[in-house]
């Protein structure tokens, strides 16, 4: 028997992340833009590894949603077992 899962629909995951993917380059943008001359790194490197970080998290999180929702599109659902019938 394989134990393998099925493979994740990379194109799917991609264009719905594709608009996630706006907010961070936003925010470190923003962050670069704010900063004073002379600080441009030293202000705007924390906000822009945060922004960062959390579309990380993101595209994490949805790439193992992504796997699950593939392993149990899978299977049958579990509702339509061919058994014994009760006994009227």
């Amino acid at each position: 028997m394989d134990a393998s899962l099925p493979k994740v629909d990379r194109a799917a995951l991609r264009a719905r992340l594709l608009a996630e993917f706006e907010r961070p380059v936003d925010e470190v943008v923003e962050a670069v833009d704010q900063a004073p001359a002379g600080r441009v790194i030293r202000d705007s490197e924390e906000p822009a590894r945060v922004a960062l970080d959390r579309f990380r998290c993101t595209v994490y999180e949805a790439a193992l949603q992504a796997k699950v929702d593939a392993a149990e599109a899978a299977f049958p659902p579990s509702g339509h077992r061919d058994g014994p019938q009760a006994a009227s």
